[in-house]
């Protein structure tokens, strides 16, 4: 066989597995042909119930068992799941105590100067990665992840590839004026909650638009959804509280400023986090999510509403147990974490290790 011959095919398959071929297999033949791809690795890893139908191998699927997925599975095993993650509630959505974040899987990585980080990511997530990821976490007890709305299609073909049931807190989007078209897209598009995504949030408390994101919160809930609203400024839940918008709970930025690229203190801008990153060292560049952490903590302590805390490893400079640890115990409700497929359990066990070690904390648990 030649190279182009072989090169063909082999392109030719990877189409078909991305479902961009023009002809080609059907959708049942790619879901088949995921399934063979997904089977194997989940056979793998320890302490896993047998994955669905959906998800065994059948008759003429493609041999995943010579990938480099299984290889690498076949070397490092995931640890065991050493219980059940607690739940709480939102609205009347029972979400883990732990959520899944999709940065890492959509290549957002926040990886201040290292350039090449996020192409990587998003070369290791390929479609049957992202599936093989998300069933992972949902055996390992993490049942909600949060999504920009213009991924949901995706959620949406790993729930019917697989049988998955993976919930969606979607982020959505202001575009001219009104979160609205993006709120009725990502219901379309079956998200369970929804809240209105943190920068966009920043930078219309900014510019003094509340309204705007007041529409925004009765849109979602006249259409029977918990809506939350999404900040990195402190400003932006306590502005949202003054003027009374109704969010049902906050999606709010929640880690220390304790690790090596935290800039300064005294160099730290309100906002600057949806500013331009800045070349000095000494200034904001794409490495510090709560700006002041204690301002954090003193002001989400009056506020009797779910607190989802996001960035808490600071875009990865923070270890999970001390990130974790410092996020529950200061007053978060839920944590959403960016993890990759290897990470899950291990992650797993680290959150509920922090839950189970935390007796009494200042703020009551809401949600």
């Amino acid at each position: 066989m030649t190279g182009k011959t072989r090169s063909g095919r082999f392109g030719k398959f990877l189409k078909q597995l991305r479902g961009e071929a023009e002809t080609g297999p059907s959708r049942p033949e790619r879901r088949t042909l995921l399934a063979g791809l997904l089977a194997a690795p989940f056979a793998l890893a320890q302490d896993m119930e047998k994955p669905p139908a959906s998800l065994t191998p059948m008759e003429g699927a493609v041999d995943g068992m010579s990938g480099a997925t299984v290889q690498h599975w076949l070397s490092r095993p995931l640890e065991p799941v050493n219980g059940v993650l607690p739940k709480g509630k939102i609205g009347t959505l029972e979400i883990s105590r732990l959520i899944f974040g999709s940065n890492l899987i959509g290549g957002y990585a926040h990886s201040r100067d290292l350039i090449y980080v996020s192409d990587l990511f998003k070369a290791y997530n390929t479609e049957s990665k992202v599936f093989e990821t998300l069933y992972l976490a949902e055996k390992a007890g993490i049942n909600t992840m949060i999504t920009p709305s213009h991924e949901l299609p995706l959620i949406q073909k790993y729930r019917r590839t697989t049988g998955g049931a993976m919930q969606t807190m979607v982020q959505v989007y202001e575009k001219n004026g009104s979160f609205v078209p993006d709120i009725d897209e990502a219901i379309k598009n079956g998200a369970d909650t929804l809240y209105l995504q943190g920068g966009v949030t920043d930078r219309l408390v900014q510019a003094g638009k509340i309204d705007i994101l007041h529409e925004a919160i009765r849109h979602i809930q006249e259409r029977g959804y918990p809506a939350g609203v999404g900040g990195h400024s402190i400003k932006t839940p306590r502005i949202c509280e003054e003027r009374d918008i109704g969010a049902d709970y906050y999606v709010k930025t929640c880690h220390h400023d304790r690790y090596w690229s935290a800039h300064p203190r005294e160099n730290r801008v309100e906002f600057s986090i949806v500013g331009p990153n800045l070349p000095d060292h000494n200034s904001y560049h794409d490495n510090i999510f709560d700006l002041f952490p204690e301002e954090t903590v003193a002001y989400m302590e009056t506020v009797k509403k779910p607190w989802v805390g996001f960035k808490v490893l600071a875009g990865g400079a923070i270890p999970p147990r001390d990130g974790f640890q410092y996020a529950f115990s200061n007053g978060a409700d839920f944590i959403c974490v960016g993890i990759l497929d290897f990470q899950i359990n291990e992650d797993v066990n680290i959150a509920l290790d922090t839950l189970a070690a935390i007796k009494e904390r200042k703020r009551p648990w809401y949600g």
